[in-house]
């Protein structure tokens, strides 16, 4: 907390010289915009210059811990053993959460996790689970703590209580074009996880055509970013740089991830999924201190799966969050859309791309994501692929299946996918999945 009072136009001026804030001068500027003393206009003048001109790894730091202190900041230290938690940038088909989390926590690791909602193409963990009947993400912080201390997992929304401060800029930023900010990235993210109480973190950073960050460059800028703020908290974190330039999985939309989710956990998920899944686990394992490499963490991970402790793990949060078990091992007793369509291939070859974020437009435009804040979505609706890059196909072969309950919004997903597929003579190789680690030494190759 800040004991000084300093003078807001003077600090917005700083930082549009291009001059570094100190940690109390960030910290007033949060504190008091916080409560209502700094308007509007005045944080976005300080945003719009933090973007042109960034903020170096001690600001980012700064603005990280005035965030995070800006709300409650949970002590989870009489559940025993190590917390971590994974946290994704997000892209299109990703429902690694839902496989990893109850993986980890059947291997003895608490998982605390705050998800996130959809924001734009690409879905939210959230809205996922609520795709469940009856499946509660909404609860008190005492909640919380006391579905972890049962399941050793818990997977809840954002309350008003945690970082407040990230939620009302997060807000501004969206309506002041200064949302891809590296920093102001970083420090949202980080602020939110931090609240949580956990002692390690795991980081999936993804990169392509249905990222945020569309070049793996910038995904490495933003990894590093996330590390050094974690480690300068003294939290061990760990990320990965990860393939989104296809979607992940076969499925797209709420309750169909959901779906590939439960197959995951009973050893039945796409090879990409399970991939990305187990080395993430694997770190998570091995942060937790249950093992003491990467390599024996990816094996527990298996074996959590094959011997069918992490499918019950998820059964158990399941009910305890008050779901409906049932749809989750029998798909058939799930209220599923009345219309569906296929999209077929134009010509025969090779699929050499698929634009994730079409893919992930397509399955919002029939009612599985909002394009408005307070839009409803369709829990069943989305797209089933049914080839993914390196595969041949020949014409008229069936690419990707739609799912609806609106049959006027075929069309406009349909235009969607028509932009999706390339597809070549030649044929081209599968999409590597993790291409770096990044930690507290630096940028590795995987």
């Amino acid at each position: 907390m800040s004991s000084k009072e300093y003078n807001i136009v003077s600090l917005i001026r700083k930082k549009r010289d291009t001059q570094q804030l100190n940690r109390d001068e960030i910290s007033y500027l949060i504190e008091e915009y916080t409560k209502d003393e700094v308007p509007d206009y005045q944080m976005s003048a300080f945003l719009m210059a933090s973007y042109l001109n960034g903020l170096d790894e001690d600001e980012a730091s700064a603005l990280t811990h005035s965030m995070l202190h800006s709300g409650r900041v949970l002590d989870l230290s009489d559940i025993p053993g190590k917390k971590v938690d994974k946290h994704s940038t997000g892209g299109v088909g990703d429902k690694l959460s839902l496989i990893l989390a109850p993986i980890v926590a059947s291997c003895g690791v608490p998982v605390p996790m705050i998800s996130g909602r959809g924001l734009g193409h690409t879905g939210g963990t959230l809205d996922k689970m609520e795709s469940v009947p009856g499946f509660n993400v909404d609860m008190t912080l005492e909640r919380y703590q006391q579905i972890l201390a049962k399941c050793n997992m818990v997977m809840a929304g954002q309350t008003e209580e945690v970082a407040p401060a990230d939620k009302r800029l997060y807000a501004l930023r969206d309506v002041t074009a200064t949302v891809e900010s590296i920093p102001l990235i970083a420090g949202s993210i980080m602020s939110k996880k931090l609240a949580e109480g956990i002692d390690a973190l795991v980081l999936d950073v993804k990169f392509g055509s249905g990222a945020f960050m569309k070049t793996r460059e910038e995904a490495e800028e933003l990894a590093e970013a996330l590390v050094a703020i974690g480690e300068d908290f003294g939290k061990e974190t760990v990320a990965y740089l990860t393939n989104m330039n296809q979607p992940l999985g076969y499925k797209i939309g709420n309750w169909l991830e959901m779906e590939e989710s439960m197959d995951g956990l009973q050893g039945k998920g796409p090879d990409d999924v399970m991939e990305v899944t187990h080395m993430l686990a694997g770190t998570m394992i091995m942060l937790g201190g249950k093992v003491s490499s990467v390599k024996e963490g990816i094996k527990m991970s298996h074996q959590a799966i094959e011997n069918g402790q992490a499918f019950e793990k998820w059964l158990e949060l399941t009910e305890e969050q008050g779901g409906d078990t049932s749809v989750l091992k029998d798909f058939s007793a799930y209220d599923h859309t009345e219309y569906s369509f296929e999209f077929s291939a134009p010509q025969s070859g090779y699929i050499s791309e698929i634009d994730a974020y079409s893919i992930g437009m397509g399955s919002l435009e029939l009612g599985a994501g909002r394009k408005k804040k307070d839009d409803i979505i369709d829990p069943a609706a989305g797209i089933e692929l049914k080839k993914k890059i390196g595969d041949q196909v020949k014409k008229g072969e069936t690419l990707a299946v739609g799912f609806t309950n609106n049959k006027q919004l075929t069309e406009t997903a349909i235009n969607k996918l028509e932009n999706a597929f390339t597809i070549r003579e030649q044929s081209v190789e599968k999409l590597k999945m993790i291409t770096h680690r990044v930690d507290k030494n630096g940028v590795h190759e995987m």
